[in-house]
C-alpha cells in the first residue's frame, strides 16, 4: 500500500502557478524533448518540499515507440520528471550548490499505475536529507486524477561544468 501524499490535495491550487515554463527555464538546465516539467505550483522552504506538473500530451517524444498504438509513459521518464523537480527546488533555493543538480541514485522506486497521454502528472518531492555540497536526499510521488503513480527516493548531486561532479 502506498504511503500518504506529501500534500494534502487541498494545499495547493493546480490553477495557481508559482513558476511557468519560462521561470522554470532560469533554474532548469533542460530544453526541448527533456523539459520534463510544465509548472511549479507550491513551494514549501520550511519543509524543504515542492509541488509541481508535467503536461502528458501525444506529442511526447517517446510516444511512436513506446508502445507503438499503446504511448505509456516509460518509468524512467517519469523519474526523470521528479527528478526535475527536484532539481528546480534545490538551485532555487541554493540547497547544494553546483550548477546541476544530477542523479546520484534513485531507491525504493514503485511504478504503481500506467501513465497515458493526454493527462497531468502532478509531482511531489520533500527533501529529507541535506549534506551541503555533496548530496541531497528527496522523496518523491507522482500522481494522476490524484492516484498515485510511482513513488521513490532520489539521490542529489551538485554538478559542475568545469569539474563534473563537486
Amino acid at each position: 500500500m502506498p504511503a500518504p501524499p506529501l500534500y494534502d490535495f487541498d494545499s495547493f491550487d493546480e490553477d495557481n502557478v508559482l513558476f511557468d515554463l519560462h521561470a522554470i527555464r532560469q533554474i532548469n538546465p533542460q530544453r526541448d524533448a527533456m523539459e520534463q516539467l510544465t509548472a511549479i505550483l507550491k513551494v514549501d522552504t520550511e519543509a524543504d518540499g515542492v509541488i509541481g506538473y508535467k503536461d502528458v500530451t501525444p506529442n511526447e517524444f517517446w510516444v511512436e515507440g513506446h508502445f507503438p498504438g499503446f504511448p505509456l509513459m516509460p518509468g524512467v521518464v517519469l523519474c526523470e520528471a521528479a527528478a526535475q523537480l527536484a532539481g528546480f527546488y534545490a538551485r532555487k533555493y541554493d540547497k547544494l550548490g553546483g550548477e546541476f543538480l544530477g542523479f546520484g541514485g534513485m531507491n525504493e522506486v514503485r511504478f504503481r499505475a500506467p501513465v497515458y497521454p493526454p493527462c497531468r502528472l502532478l509531482l511531489m518531492a520533500r527533501m529529507t536529507k541535506l549534506r551541503p555540497g555533496r548530496r541531497a536526499e528527496f522523496e518523491f510521488q507522482g500522481y494522476v486524477e490524484k492516484k498515485m503513480v510511482f513513488n521513490g527516493v532520489m539521490i542529489g548531486v551538485p554538478i559542475n561544468r568545469d569539474h563534473g561532479m563537486s
